[in-house]
């Protein structure tokens, strides 16, 4: 744990310290003053304040981490969704009170301030959101623990919605800069790219190999401090950024070839352009390849250059490193570190090989054969040519080991071979991450016992001691202190402030589940937050929102399997019923969806353009009124997460059971006293265990039902045709009713009733659309809602982040805690 040591000029954590540093920064380091500055510098001069208070604690954490030389945690990601961090850094340095009132007294508007921060442009979804909690909660921790990343100039776009469709804007997240990074124009390292292998013999007479006539692109440093809550640790965030080793041709220049000059640099800095490139051609998926070595070997190089300041035996290594790859994205570090070892180290094999695996854990995060990569051995042989006759070479010792064990079981052994057969051979990245790693880890318990059942299963048939179950959580301290205050301060105010690292403590406040006062707070921070999301409605799309209806909430990618056209399908069949019946009694519901379509995912696309038709269908029409709205918010980001997840009283969980991994948003609106309907997927199954059968709404094929369904002959037309509500909605759909271009949504309808509806949303329609029912039923009794609500803040304690990175600590990377 780092030491107490603040006590710098700009240190102070009082008021008066903080105001005047506030001036003098805008005054002194930005040269403005209170006629010359933008939002932009009152921000800029608020977070170069927080700074001040986080550089020393980043420094002594450091330096405390080298003098005991402890063991530290290497996370690499691809994808790091950290939000805005404005007032994260505040509540974990305990300042966000004293800095709003500084703010105040120095004439600045606190929400103005943190509003003129952009969502850093570092990720797209759940695995990246994962890690930014688990960035959190390493440091809250006191793990000694580096994430490494890419700084992406941008990211993977700004999602507008024209016409109806998704469009795709550039993420212009650093336009102005990220002052919360501080770059290192000194810690940077070559990667190189292409060259060739070359065999030959050293002075032993023992074959070695040299990767030469390279092409090298520079990484540098970029570092954001990673604050725990108030325990003094600041952890670190390192990104790299490619750079060209040669800023320009002078020659081509002075030729007048400008263009021509400056081609290689810019062909460089592509690398960290943008998050995730079309990988639809070559060119792209050369360039995402490129993306995951250059993450990996300038990471790589910087975890060895640490840990050969201190120690000299390779030995050692796993004894001071853990290296945790987030996905499949950076297994790569495996056949680096063997090239390491072994090429320029000049260790043995087996003992190089013993090392790395040792050091190496891999988390998979999907159920979908189809996600899992596959690089092409033609491309690894052109751009990483070194690294596939590694890769090569462990695959032959592998399948050595395995033969006695698999006999000649054909089958088997092609199933686990890294490298695929046939004319066109592909490299297996998962299959690298399990031989290569000790630890291979899924991220809710029914996807662990999946991969281990499907995906991998001949592995864990060999290897059942590699596989383990880490079910994801998320920090409490964003996504319940920073994104509902109110709610936050009324649980402090019953149990205290141990909760904030200890959620487990919420299981205190069901007791007042029956404390009429307590629940009247309660339910009054529940529709403050429904109103402020009405309000941003109102402003943003000119819609107003019936406050006391259901707030009925998804948001995700948007993809098949997530489902969401079958809540599409359900809101055009609430509409149905409302327009035969207009004045019925309908619970009035409230229907936002959020989310960004991968650019290159037709259908996904297809499915936002129906989104958006059917809600300006429903939104519309005089006789629904505010009995349902359906609306389909732009650009979904952490920030606007933040502001859905505290309004929801309705979680939409609905994935094809057996297809998502574990979700955390789902975490995250239980916490915050939404109800969830669900299937039990992913990590639905074990917020069942938690809250209770009856605090929860499950419907839906189970995992083996869906087994079942597909052996039998599944026939989507019977579900169609034995439906009458069904069938209305499809029909409609398909004749027009929502769109004048006919033809516009037959691709949604061909993939539903001629090929084989995979993702079996008309199988699942009746029931989702009958407990959608029910909760109409429950919601009419408020106080029976209000306590089923209550319960599911109170009994989620156990997916805290803080949990599943103590599991990690203890089982995986063996360090200590010291929280």
């Amino acid at each position: 744990m780092a030491k107490k040591k603040i006590d710098s000029s700009r240190g102070g954590m009082d008021v008066d310290s903080f105001r005047e540093d506030i001036k003098q920064h805008l005054r002194y380091t930005l040269a403005k003053d209170k006629y010359s500055s933008t939002e932009w510098d009152n921000y800029r001069s608020v977070v170069l304040s927080v700074m001040d208070r986080l550089h020393d604690r980043w420094l002594d954490t450091q330096q405390s981490y080298y003098n005991n030389d402890d063991k530290r945690v290497y996370y690499l990601s691809m994808e790091y969704l950290i939000g805005r961090l404005l007032d994260n850094m505040l509540i974990n340095l305990g300042l966000q009170d004293v800095a709003a009132e500084a703010m105040e007294e120095a004439g600045l508007d606190y929400d103005k301030v943190r509003n003129a921060e952009w969502d850093a442009g570092l990720g797209n979804g759940g695995l990246g959101r994962l890690a930014a909690c688990f960035l959190d909660s390493m440091a809250t921790l006191g793990i000694p623990a580096i994430g490494y990343g890419i700084r992406y100039d941008f990211g993977i776009f700004y999602q507008q919605i024209e016409n109806g469709y998704q469009i795709e804007k550039p993420d212009l997240w650093l336009r102005y800069g990220n002052p919360w990074d501080v770059v290192r124009p000194k810690i940077q390292y070559n990667v190189p790219f292409y060259g060739n292998s070359h065999a030959y013999h050293d002075e032993t007479g023992d074959l070695k190999f040299k990767w030469e006539n390279t092409h090298d692109v520079l990484a540098v440093a970029y570092d954001t401090p990673i604050p725990g809550f108030k325990n003094n640790v600041v952890n670190n965030l390192r990104l790299w950024k490619a750079s060209s080793s040669s800023s320009i041709d002078l020659k081509s220049f002075n030729q007048g070839q400008y263009i021509d000059a400056v081609r290689d640099t810019q062909l460089n800095e592509n690398i960290s352009r943008v998050l995730y490139p079309n990988d639809k051609m070559f060119v792209g998926q050369e360039l995402r390849l490129k993306q995951e070595f250059f993450l990996v070997m300038a990471s790589m190089k910087d975890i060895l250059r640490r840990f050969k300041k201190t120690n000299s035996d390779w030995r050692k290594l796993p004894d001071k490193v853990a290296i945790q790859c987030n996905d499949t994205h950076p297994n790569l570090a495996i056949p680096e570190l063997m090239r390491v070892l072994v090429d320029e180290e000049g260790l043995e094999w087996d003992l190089a090989w013993d090392i790395t695996v040792k050091t190496m854990a891999y988390t998979n995060h999907t159920l979908l054969p189809e996600a899992l990569e596959k690089w092409p051995v033609s491309l690894l042989r052109n751009l990483l040519p070194r690294h596939l006759q590694i890769i090569y070479e462990i695959n032959r010792r592998f399948l050595q080991e395995i033969q006695p064990k698999v006999g000649d079981d054909r089958g088997k052994i092609s199933r686990m071979s890294i490298v695929g057969d046939g004319e066109d051979p592909v490299v297996h990245m998962a299959s690298l991450g399990i031989v290569g790693s000790h630890k291979i880890n899924g991220v809710a318990a029914l996807h662990s016992d999946l991969i281990k059942k499907t995906l991998f299963r001949d592995f864990n048939d060999i290897f059942p001691e590699k596989f383990t179950n880490k079910t994801n959580g998320v920090t409490p301290r964003r996504w319940l202190r920073q994104c509902n205050r109110e709610l936050a301060d009324l649980i402090t105010d019953k149990i205290g402030e141990e909760w904030v690292t200890d959620l487990d403590q919420l299981k205190k406040i069901e007791k007042f589940v029956d404390d009429k006062s307590f629940m009247k707070k309660f339910v009054k921070i529940k529709q403050n937050n429904k109103q402020k999301m009405a309000d941003y409605i109102k402003e943003n799309r000119g819609i107003k929102i019936n406050t006391t209806s259901i707030f009925d909430i998804q948001i995700k990618r948007i993809h098949e399997y997530k489902r969401q056209l079958m809540l599409t399908l359900y809101a055009i069949a609430q509409y149905n019923r409302i327009k035969a019946n207009p004045n019925g009694d309908f619970v009035p519901r409230t229907i936002l969806v959020a989310g960004k379509a991968a650019p290159g995912y037709t259908m996904a696309k297809l499915f936002i353009k129906l989104m958006n038709d059917v809600g300006e269908k429903i939104n519309n029409d005089p006789d629904v009124g505010d009995k349902l709205k359906f609306l389909f918010l732009e650009n979904y980001s952490v920030t606007l997460a933040e502001k859905m997840i505290p309004s929801a009283n309705l979680s939409e969980q609905i994935s094809t059971a057996g297809f998502e991994a574990s979700g955390t948003g789902n975490m995250k609106f239980a916490l915050n006293g939404a109800l969830t309907i669900g299937t039990l997927d992913g990590a639905n199954v074990e917020i069942k265990e938690e809250v209770g059968d009856e605090n929860i709404y499950i419907f839906g094929n189970t995992v083996d039902d869906v087994d079942k369904l597909r052996h039998e002959g599944y026939n989507p037309w019977d579900y169609y045709n034995a439906n009458d509500e069904l069938k209305q909605v499809l029909d409609q759909v398909r004749d027009g009713f929502f769109n004048d271009d006919k033809d516009l949504f037959e691709p949604i309808l061909d993939s539903l009733l001629n090929k084989g509806d995979y993702f079996l949303v008309l199988a699942d329609f009746e029931a989702y659309v009958n407990e959608q029912g029910k909760i109409d039923e429950l919601y009419k009794d408020q106080d029976e809602w209000n306590r089923k609500a209550l319960i599911n803040t109170a009994r989620v304690g156990k997916f805290s982040s803080d949990r599943t990175i103590r599991d990690y600590a203890e089982e995986i990377w063996d360090v200590k805690v010291k929280r």
